[in-house]
């Protein structure tokens, strides 16, 4: 199976390691991955802050970056379901819109891909220690996302996973939210670190590296041990 890999702006800068994890898993389950160098962001901060036409432009040039009928695959919840469910509203009525109702069928985040289409679970990964697991947003309400990185981390020797309370509550990221309502957004953040590690959890995993970069703050400033994982970085050890 080909597949088309999508590494958003904040992984290719901050978190590289997760971008080269997921090809080890995708060429693990027996996918043909590609990569077009000449990808940019998928437009979702523009839009978030209000700058509709020019995310447009962005998006625009997603749609031509990801031209054709391959499986287009990414680590962020965030801007998978950006794309699946903003992209229309962007470009209702235009000449792009059949272009857009395609691309949206074949972009997934990478733990649905994983359980929904590939229908493999386990890899044989291994990492010792218990862990809790965070629902971003994006990944719970905009993809759909829940049981998938659930049974895939089942899958994962060694690996105790522990719930947390409150765990569909956000974490207070949300982009800008986090920039023009510091004070509410670390208040969240630390509602949901400190649920995190009520759990006596050593590891805290999620889809999205946008949210555990912003827990990642908190947790630093605190002196925690509690480490942070994004779910290919966990697929792609032991093995």
């Amino acid at each position: 199976m080909n597949v088309q890999i999508f590494i958003p702006c904040f992984v290719d800068q901050l978190y590289p390691e997760t971008g080269f994890n997921m090809v080890k898993v995708l060429e693990k389950a027996g996918c043909k991955v590609s990569y077009n160098t000449s990808q940019t962001c998928c437009g979702q901060p523009a839009f978030n802050a209000g700058f509709w036409d020019e995310a447009k432009s962005v998006c625009t040039k997603f749609l031509k970056d990801f031209k054709g009928t391959d499986y287009i695959v990414g680590p962020s919840a965030s801007c998978v379901g950006f794309v699946r469910n903003y992209y229309g509203k962007l470009f209702d009525n235009s000449s792009m819109h059949h272009e857009v109702a395609d691309l949206g069928k074949r972009i997934f985040e990478l733990s649905e891909f994983l359980v929904n289409v590939l229908k493999i679970e386990d890899f044989g990964a291994r990492l010792e220690g218990k862990a809790t697991y965070h629902d971003s947003c994006a990944g719970l309400r905009e993809c759909k996302i829940k049981e998938e990185p659930r049974k895939l981390l089942s899958n994962v020797k060694g690996l105790e996973l522990i719930e947390m309370n409150d765990v569909e509550t956000c974490c207070g990221f949300g982009g800008t939210f986090a920039v023009k309502f510091e004070a509410i957004s670390i208040g969240m953040g630390e509602q949901k670190v400190e649920n995190a590690m009520a759990t006596g959890a050593q590891y805290l995993i999620s889809t999205d590296l946008s949210c555990l970069m912003h827990q990642q703050g908190y947790i630093k400033q605190k002196g925690y041990s509690l480490q942070t994982l994004h779910l290919a970085d966990v697929l792609a050890n032991g093995w």
